[in-house]
């Protein structure tokens, strides 16, 4: 079930950077080509890019894949980076939950307003900020699970 969700997930993402890829070859063309600039083309690609790195980040990226300053995480020992681990995923994972009904409210109040040029109401635009607060609560309540029985250490996230 994990694999096809990632391989979803993933494909999602592909999708998302394709449709970006092909607005942005549009644009070109259109201002470059034709000498006919495409409103639409500026904000669909802005719009995308943003669908793009926050769903990355939200649903394709692994933890270990992340930037991270591991100076202090490798100057210390098991118990150390278990305290780390559990500290550090508690205090993401926490704010991530206390963020997350304001957001919820902003994105729902912003469901009113639509876009300049597509009209897509900006709802839309800044749902996929809602998916990566809800993403980082629950992989870092599953850290802080993995933490606390002494698993995945070696390659944990450090905080």
């Amino acid at each position: 079930m994990r694999t096809w969700l990632q391989r979803f997930a993933n494909g999602v993402g592909g999708g998302l950077f394709l449709a970006l890829f092909v607005v942005f070859l549009v644009q070109i063309t259109a201002r470059f080509g034709f000498n006919k600039p495409l409103a639409w083309t500026d904000e669909a690609a802005v719009i995308l890019y943003v669908w793009v790195i926050l769903w990355g980040a939200a649903m394709m990226v692994p933890a270990r894949e992340h930037v991270v300053f591991d100076l202090l995480w490798n100057s210390v020992g098991r118990r150390g980076k278990q305290a780390m681990a559990v500290v550090g995923h508690s205090v993401i994972g926490g704010l991530s939950l206390w963020a997350l009904p304001a957001t919820w409210d902003y994105v729902t109040f912003m469901s009113r307003e639509g876009t300049p040029v597509l009209g897509l109401p900006f709802m839309w635009v800044f749902m996929p900020f809602v998916l990566l607060l809800v993403a980082l609560a629950l992989r870092s309540a599953w850290a802080v699970w993995q933490a606390l029985r002494g698993r995945g250490l070696e390659a944990e996230l450090r905080v």
